[in-house]
């Protein structure tokens, strides 16, 4: 009698192996970024001027008339923050949004022995009008 000769190992499993070899790299590259992107938006979320801009944003009288109530950050923040023990600089912007409107807060600073100092703390609303300086008020 005749039997069916054996199939090689990949004659038999080549139509998953080339899928699964050519996408588990792509997947792998593709979440390496992924995690990346997420660590540099967490530290960014997490620095004091991040969490001082949005603090006196969300306190503040003006941006609560423009913006109306709640006011939410975006997710996508621009810019960088360089902090090297008591001393660092933050360029930031921060997209906020309300159910009136949307805005984005600059934030501009430097920290010197331990304190943050900003030259630049407004929140410009998007599509024009005046900006709103928040140095001068407390976050609360």
């Amino acid at each position: 009698m005749d039997q069916p000769s054996k199939q090689s190992w990949w004659h038999r499993n080549w139509k998953w192996v080339v899928p699964v070899g050519c996408l588990a790299p792509l997947l792998v590259c593709g979440g390496s970024i992924a995690l990346i992107f997420v660590f540099v938006f967490g530290v960014m979320r997490s620095s004091e001027p991040y969490t001082e801009a949005l603090a006196r944003a969300k306190a503040n009288p003006e941006v609560k008339a423009a913006l109306g109530e709640p006011i939410e950050a975006g997710y996508w923040v621009n810019g960088s923050i360089d902090v090297s023990g008591p001393s660092g600089t933050a360029k930031i912007a921060i997209p906020i949004s309300g159910p009136k409107k949307s805005a984005t807060v600059y934030v501009d600073g430097t920290k010197t022995a331990g304190k943050w100092e900003y030259s630049t703390f407004e929140v410009a609303p998007d599509g024009g009008g005046n900006r709103i300086d928040l140095r001068s008020q407390p976050a609360k």
